[in-house]
């Protein structure tokens, strides 16, 4: 059953990246794969990946989602979480970023 929901939130970012940015199929699922690769990277290390900013430029980034390399501690956080945007916190910045997930151009694991 997880594969089956694991294939499912590939194929439901996929199908959102054609509906919203105009994507190609196989464009929006080698996205698709892209993010969720660098989202289980991102959970255990620290994560060298690329992406386009609003501007056009490309930023380079070093991040992650394991708590061990920032010691945050969440609070209740009543706003809105958007399933276009992944975030991430920075190990350059110090701090939490994010960018539109359709917008990723490398992961170097």
């Amino acid at each position: 059953m997880k594969k089956n929901k694991f294939l499912s939130e590939v194929m439901s970012l996929a199908w959102q990246f054609v509906k919203k940015n105009g994507y190609s199929i196989s464009e929006a699922l080698k996205c698709a794969w892209a993010n969720i690769k660098l989202r289980a990277a991102m959970s255990a290390k620290i994560v060298k990946f690329y992406f386009k900013k609003i501007d056009g430029s490309t930023r380079e980034a070093f991040g992650t989602l394991n708590e061990k390399f920032f010691g945050y501690l969440p609070k209740n956080d009543n706003r809105t979480k958007k399933d276009t945007v992944q975030v991430y916190y920075d190990t350059e910045k110090q701090e939490f970023r994010c960018f539109k997930k359709a917008n990723l151009i490398n992961v170097a694991i």
